[in-house]
């Protein structure tokens, strides 16, 4: 399944402002998380275990343990964003 992973604050700033990414279907926002870790280089750096990050499911808080669909919007972001 294809997942729509978008970026935001410094995360967006290393990053970019998010791509496309193909999971097998029941994945959740953990095997994403690691599949994106799992690239190297700043994937690596920026999305690593250990550091503070949020995450959002089609514009809804989450934690990792969520499951995604098809299409669904996956949102990485620092825990702390300026306005």
């Amino acid at each position: 399944m294809k997942v729509n992973v978008r970026y935001f604050a410094s995360i967006r700033e290393a990053l970019g402002p998010g791509e496309v990414l193909e999971l097998p279907a029941g994945a959740t926002v953990a095997q994403a998380r690691n599949q994106l870790i799992e690239r190297g280089g700043l994937h690596s750096q920026v999305l690593a275990r250990g550091r503070a990050l949020r995450s959002a499911l089609n514009q809804a808080l989450c934690d990792e343990s969520a499951a995604l669909a098809e299409g669904a919007e996956l949102a990485f972001f620092p825990p702390v964003t300026g306005g």
